[in-house]
């Protein structure tokens, strides 16, 4: 199945609730998104057993940052810092991976001081008794290749022919930084969510579309569509960060294998945070990509669970500002402060 994208410009996204009448009918639909997102991004490797090291520990305001490497599949190593509140050993704590935007810094983008425009999500939150993994995605951080730029990742699909994207090397590093967090005997595996900005906002969705262990989601500025992007190519072959080299020909057709909000739907029913900026010049298509928003509402809603969707439309550009991290966190505290059946 595939979408004319100037019939969606035309006409407008295809809808999640038409024909849905019970959550069997949802499952079905389900069933075929998520066929239609593992044929462009690829099957994922088994998860291999963990393995982690703690190569530095340092005392902070209220926490602990522990400097960590844990494996993933493929003989691969994932560098993170793992950030723990103080006392955190008496207690059994909600936690989060703190998934970083386009940024060189990678995980020291938003774990540390030098975090820009001050989102530095992953200290707020541990301040607020998460426990928080923060890990470098490959081409970032410590995981920029000798002599590589940063997010230029063609040497990629040199090296790891095995997969068919590196949005699927993504996803399996981060289930392994899931099974590290699930490994502490502090941290309530049933209270773990997922947490992230632009490049990190849309990992943090695809992988609790993924893993039924991720039970509440926020999303900075990560959520685009096809529909209305005056370059969707953005997703296909390019000389720099190249998401999915499958939709190469079928973009260059005008053919796209889905629509980004029925991958966003993947996590219903559940707790999902949302903020879009309307002068977001990375994502600047705020109309369609609003529209995506409100029928993923609409399925929520028609699933009986609309108070677990949240999406708030502002104003301001590709940015997390204070006041919308605090309304965040606050969704977060509410859902992960319970342990939430699905």
């Amino acid at each position: 199945m595939t979408y004319k994208l100037h019939m969606l410009n035309e006409q407008g996204i295809p809808s999640l609730i038409e024909g849905i009448d019970s959550t069997e009918d949802w499952l079905k639909r389900r069933s075929d998104i998520f066929k239609r997102w593992q044929d462009m991004i690829g099957k994922l490797p088994e998860r291999v057993p963990l393995d982690f090291t703690i190569h530095a520990e340092t005392k902070e305001d209220g926490f602990i940052r522990q400097h960590v490497t844990y494996n993933t599949a493929d003989a691969d190593t994932v560098t993170a810092y793992l950030l723990i509140p103080k006392g955190a050993e008496e207690k059994k704590l909600p936690a989060l991976i703190a998934l970083h935007g386009t940024d060189e810094m990678g995980k020291d983008s938003v774990s540390t001081n030098n975090a820009k425009h001050f989102k530095n999500y992953a200290v707020e939150l541990v301040k607020r008794g998460y426990v928080v993994l923060a890990p470098d995605a490959l081409t970032a951080g410590e995981r920029i290749k000798t002599g590589e730029k940063p997010f230029h990742n063609a040497y990629f699909y040199r090296d790891f022919p095995q997969y068919s994207s590196i949005t699927a090397k993504n996803l399996t590093d981060h289930r392994h930084g899931i099974d590290l967090l699930e490994s502490h005997r502090f941290v309530d595996r049933n209270r773990i969510g997922a947490i992230g900005h632009s490049f990190g906002g849309y990992n943090a969705y695809y992988l609790a579309g993924i893993d039924d262990r991720v039970k509440a989601i926020v999303t900075s500025c990560g959520f685009s569509m096809f529909t209305g992007d005056y370059r969707p190519q953005r997703w296909a072959d390019r000389d720099w960060y190249t998401h999915f080299p499958k939709l190469t020909p079928m973009i260059a057709e005008g053919d796209i294998p889905f629509e980004f909000h029925e991958i966003l739907a993947l996590v219903a029913p559940k707790p999902m945070f949302n903020w879009s900026g309307q002068s977001d010049s990375i994502f600047p298509h705020w109309k369609s990509i609003a529209s995506g928003l409100h029928n993923v509402y609409q399925l929520y809603e028609k699933l009986g669970y609309h108070d677990r969707f949240t999406s708030l439309l502002g104003s301001e550009g590709h940015d997390f500002p204070p006041h919308i991290r605090e309304s965040a966190y606050q969704f977060l505290d509410k859902w992960l402060d319970h342990n939430v059946n699905f």
